[in-house]
């Protein structure tokens, strides 16, 4: 049975990024329809969830590679922005035990800097401004 997947599955697009963003959101939509049962707005946005559930196992099925691959880095270079938001608020969390993150008052670049170090004057790199701050 699982050599019969595997060969089924060969040369198939599989999961990507956008694979995974189009079912979720599906999955989101089909959840707010039901939240709306009964009126016109629910009926639509369960059609919806369930048109982006099926386009996403389309895309996974798919034997087009190339195209679904040119799909998925045109999704990546839209939503770069967004992601990189997230991952540098992440980033920073984990780092709050032990750094502050200050931003430069002249030029606006975050600094960073170890805690437990007392007032300290911190130089920025970027334009030389040097402010005391406590660490």
């Amino acid at each position: 049975m699982k050599e019969k997947l595997i060969r089924f599955m060969q040369g198939r697009y599989g999961v990507d990024t956008f694979s995974k963003f189009l079912l979720i959101m599906g999955l989101v939509v089909v959840l707010i329809s039901s939240i709306f049962s009964g009126k016109t707005f629910g009926i639509i946005f369960y059609i919806l969830g369930w048109i982006l559930i099926i386009y996403c196992y389309f895309r996974m099925f798919s034997k087009n590679v190339t195209k679904r691959y040119a799909e998925n880095q045109a999704f990546l270079a839209k939503t770069g922005g967004i992601r990189g938001f997230f991952k540098n608020q992440k980033a920073m969390w984990k780092q709050r035990k032990t750094h502050h993150i200050y931003k430069c008052p002249s030029c606006g670049q975050k600094i960073r800097i170890p805690k437990g170090k007392g007032k300290i004057e911190v130089c920025c790199p970027k334009c030389s401004t040097t402010f005391i701050k406590k660490s």
